[in-house]
């Protein structure tokens, strides 16, 4: 009886060791999948940051977004002289040169504490105006995609601060609606102020407006 017993005892111990290598092997799957899932769902996030910029400068630029009180948050380290931020909440995807990365980040700190608008342009000027950020890079070169047709999908932006469009000979048109057409041609914006640019369409392109 007692060697009965004994047996029936080390079964059920088998039996409960079994189950829980199983219960522990399936954990540990589960684990690896959903590690596995964030790790394609961040790269995924970081491919499409990248998705603005020309192929030959991808592999090498920085991804990077804000936390919540606008300190930055580093997804990809990279090595060349530009960076992007992940699609942000209203559906842009930009990317710029990093000389121009302490205005973002300060923008960003000014933007988490509720500044918006004109306000938050003046602070900024301001800052620019006391040598706590660099001013605008005449010829610098952003690029920016949105996610639907109802904007300009695809498009180049060159920073002109203070230049004017006779200056410069460049047209002053909107070309909004032939960009929406996939036809856009370049046009300046706010010619004469710290915030001049020319906007620069990209058509026929996977990205661009059809």
């Amino acid at each position: 009886m007692l060697n009965n017993k004994t047996a029936l005892q080390d079964g059920s111990w088998e039996i409960a060791m079994k189950r829980i290598k199983h219960t522990a092997a399936l954990i540990t799957a589960g684990l690896l999948c959903a590690t596995g899932a964030v790790a394609q769902t961040e790269q995924a996030t970081i491919d499409k940051a990248l998705s603005p910029l020309p192929m030959d400068l991808r592999a090498d630029a920085t991804v990077y977004t804000y936390d919540d009180e606008g300190n930055r948050v580093t997804l990809k380290v990279g090595s060349n002289h530009v960076e992007c931020q992940p699609t942000d909440e209203e559906g842009f995807t930009r990317c710029g040169p990093v000389s121009q990365r302490a205005r973002r980040d300060l923008q960003a700190k000014l933007s988490a504490q509720g500044m918006e608008g004109d306000e938050l342009q003046m602070a900024l000027q301001r800052a620019e105006d006391a040598g706590d950020i660099p001013p605008r890079q005449f010829g610098a070169l952003s690029y920016r995609r949105f996610d639907t047709a109802d904007r300009i999908q695809y498009l180049f932006v060159v920073s002109l601060p203070n230049a004017t469009a006779e200056q410069l000979g460049m047209p002053t048109g909107s070309q909004r609606d032939n960009s929406l057409a996939g036809q856009g041609t370049p046009w300046m914006m706010r010619s004469g102020t710290s915030g001049a640019h020319l906007m620069i369409p990209v058509n026929g392109t996977e990205y661009s407006n059809q």
